[in-house]
């Protein structure tokens, strides 16, 4: 085993989650003179490993063994290490003048360790009112460091403290802001309680905390811990409720302690408002209060308007003739159904349409001197929107104007909904509000939404009921139809232009459960077999980064794999490794960074996958100066690695409209490779043409809204590789996983 000593001169990467850090260390003993130059030629050393707290200028002991890195070379891999106090002035002097304490720079530093020599830390932390002593620092000021110094000492010592336990960097980090000294108090009597007050800690953490403490298994704090994280769980799973026996089975098999005691305690978490219990039902109870809120705003929104039907049909025939356009009945009807109600949900397949509709709605109340606005929930929805349309169109987070600024957990909703500046005290200003992709919109969005909307405004939600639900909980659209409480409009009928895309009529067929015609003689509908993963994957890379981009006039940028799985030999994490090196391999002068397992290069496509109201964008104009600037980027928004920086340690992403994202190389976690992304990931997105490869899964996610929903994703041209079997067995298969959801209940307790 070696042995390293030294200072860690810079931090090149560091995972905020798991403490998985590069640094580069300069050893012991070096004079000052020579710290540079022992950075300009190599001798400083490289370092990897797992290192809570660490922060630049600390001194440091490690061991660990010298490696020989493929890309990076000679790195020292680190297997344990220690802080340790600066021993000389000139590390004194070091360290303080890295930023370890804020307020303090380099030529304070200079200035502190000039008047107290060795003895600065000790008078820092026992005698903080002499500091005022240095020119440039007040009594206030003074304290102020002493009080870092005290802090980061305790933080370091809760770190260590909880590091036992398996707690990484950052969660440490929200344990000592959450409860200060009073931490090892809440560690060892209830464990359970920083899952309820912390994001990030779930019951399992505290649960293996609790077992390594001794607590008993059937703690009423572990029962009701664990409760609640089976309920909390079950959102993951686009459930809002579980029943009451679905979630004591449950709760079963992670806590096995007695039924009985199960349902005592939840009767008590009722009680004390942790839970809410409808009948059978059992809610988290922000979540009962978001589907309770949602059908109470939405039916107060659904007032009743004149509008006769003759006027209405007047003022549609001469919309049709000034804007070269035909309705039919159905699409008269929805124009009707928008101008009478409050709230109207238009609903149909591809090539129905919706568009069409949705143009012919706009203009009508633009004839009455209305305010329009338009959104959908994602970025490449909105832009399909403002494309079709000719209006624009803003993402629903966007509309709602993202503040920024993180939010405390509410009472009554979701910690999502604090992070909007648009709610009942600041309300949008407008007259009409039409939403696309509604199917996409979990409950936390759209009781977000309502929140905003002032009785009077109608709310239009258009979206096909056939495409897979929202990847968070509830099932709104499907519910707020199925309720049959408010004016709904169905389009069936596929227009004349659509019936000559396959991609339509296949799309159709594959609906009503009918055989689809494979013969490769289609313009845009294919479907290769292969037999076996290797088969598949070489078709996929020859489609994505030859074939498909010339016929469809694209860039294999625009081609987009789907694929129904994460993991196995056709997943996303497996087909983005073996696509990043056909399409973005590497090459001189194009930047490229490893973390942990993944590479990431400049001309990587990639994805955001977690939703981040308060990361930057700007959009630059010349010279690289920013002409628009705001905050946001969402789940599922996808760019392209446009620049990669070790000297700040950061990266640089362009998204849609030219929105560029500086990323911290710490954050790039938010971030994985696009080249391939799952069908559910897909949606309210359209690209030039998709390859879905297929072999058999999981019975419940293999079926026909799944298929649907992929075929659908694509403009021109659709190609599936793999098992033909398993593409008919999808069709047929009308099987999905139940949503428990209540929002149709609440609209209508009839049904």
């Amino acid at each position: 085993m070696e042995k390293l000593n030294g200072y860690i001169e810079h931090i090149i990467y560091k995972n905020e989650e798991n403490s998985y850090a590069v640094l580069v260390v300069v050893p012991e003993g070096l004079l000052p003179e020579e710290v540079e130059e022992a950075l300009e030629d190599s001798s400083a050393i490289t370092c990897v490993g797992i290192f809570p707290g660490i922060t630049e200028g600390v001194n440091v002991e490690m061991e660990g063994e010298y490696t020989n890195h493929v890309n990076y070379g000679m790195q020292f891999k680190m297997s344990r290490f220690q802080t340790v106090a600066p021993k000389g002035v000139e590390e004194i002097k070091r360290y303080l003048g890295s930023g370890a304490i804020k307020g303090i720079g380099p030529a304070l530093a200079i200035r502190i360790v000039k008047k107290f020599k060795a003895d600065t830390f000790r008078v820092m932390e026992e005698e903080p009112e002499r500091l005022a002593e240095v020119k440039g620092i007040s009594e206030r000021m003074a304290m102020d460091i002493a009080d870092q110094m005290v802090e980061k000492r305790d933080l370091r010592e809760a770190m260590m403290f909880l590091a036992q336990y398996g707690i990484n960097n950052n969660l440490s980090v929200k344990i000592y802001q959450e409860y200060g000294p009073d931490l090892y108090k809440v560690v060892e009597e209830n464990p359970y309680k920083m899952a309820e007050d912390i994001r990030g800690i779930g019951f399992k953490i505290a649960d293996e905390i609790a077992s390594r403490i001794g607590i008993r298994t059937d703690s009423e704090f572990r029962v009701r811990s664990g409760l609640l994280y089976v309920l909390l769980q079950a959102t993951q799973n686009g459930h809002t409720y579980l029943p009451k026996d679905e979630l004591l089975t449950e709760a079963y098999e992670l806590l096995r302690v007695e039924p009985e005691y199960l349902e005592a305690n939840l009767m008590n978490m009722a009680i004390d408002k942790k839970v809410v219990i409808k009948g059978e039902a059992v809610y988290a109870y922000s979540f009962y209060h978001m589907e309770s809120a949602t059908a109470q705003l939405l039916t107060q929104l659904d007032a009743d308007y004149d509008a006769p039907d003759l006027m209405v049909d007047g003022v549609i025939a001469s919309i049709e003739k000034e804007e070269d356009m035909t309705l039919d009945e159905r699409q008269k009807e929805a124009v009707h159904g928008a101008v009478a109600h409050g709230v109207f949900v238009l609903t149909g397949g591809p090539g129905t349409g919706k568009t069409t509709t949705i143009r012919a709605i706009i203009k009508y109340f633009e004839r009455e001197g209305k305010d329009i606005f338009l959104a959908a929930p994602t970025g490449r929805a909105a832009k399909r929107m403002s494309e079709a349309t000719g209006y624009e169109a803003r993402t629903i987070h966007r509309m709602l104007e993202v503040n920024g600024k993180v939010g405390e957990d509410s009472e009554d909703a979701s910690e999502e909904v604090s992070f909007f500046q648009r709610n009942e005290q600041n309300p949008l200003e407008t007259d009409v509000i039409i939403i696309d992709e509604v199917s996409m919109v979990d409950i936390t969005l759209m009781y977000a939404l309502l929140r905003a909307i002032p009785g009077g405004t109608r709310l239009i939600l258009v979206g096909d009921i056939n495409q897979l639900p929202s990847v968070g909980p509830g099932n709104v659209l499907r519910d707020i139809i199925e309720s049959r409480v408010f004016s709904v409009v169905r389009l069936e009928k596929i227009f004349r232009q659509a019936t000559q895309s396959d991609i339509v009529v296949n799309a159709h067929k594959i609906q009503r459960g009918e055989a689809v015609t494979i013969d490769n003689k289609s313009k845009d509908f294919f479907f290769m077999q292969r037999p076996d993963a290797d088969h598949i994957i070489s078709v996929v890379i020859k489609l994505v980064q030859e074939n498909m981009p010339k016929y469809v006039h694209a860039s294999p940028n625009d081609i987009q794999v789907l694929t129904p799985t994460r993991k196995g030999l056709l997943g996303v994490e497996r087909l983005n490794k073996i696509l990043q090196q056909y399409l973005n391999p590497p090459a001189d002068g194009k930047a490229e960074r490893e973390f942990g397992e993944r590479i990431f290069r400049e001309g990587d496509k990639v994805m955001q996958i977690k939703n981040n109201y308060q990361i930057e964008w700007e959009i630059q104009g010349k010279y690289k100066i920013p002409v628009d600037k705001g905050c946001g980027v969402f789940n599922g928004d996808m760019g392209i690695v446009r620049e990669m920086n070790d000297y700040t340690s950061s990266m640089w992403v362009e998204y849609d409209e030219g929105k560029m994202v500086e990323y911290p190389y710490k954050q790039v976690d938010e971030l994985e490779h696009a080249y391939a992304i799952t069908i559910h990931k897909s949606q309210g997105s359209e690209y030039p043409a998709v390859v879905i490869p297929l072999l058999p899964g999981p019975q419940m996610l293999m079926n026909r809204n799944l298929i649907y929903t992929a075929i659908t994703r694509a403009k021109q041209c659709c190609v599936m590789v793999g098992d033909l079997a398993v593409f008919e067995h999808m069709v047929r298969n009308t099987n999905q996983a139940r949503r428990y959801s209540g929002l149709c209940e609440r609209l209508n307790p009839t049904i």
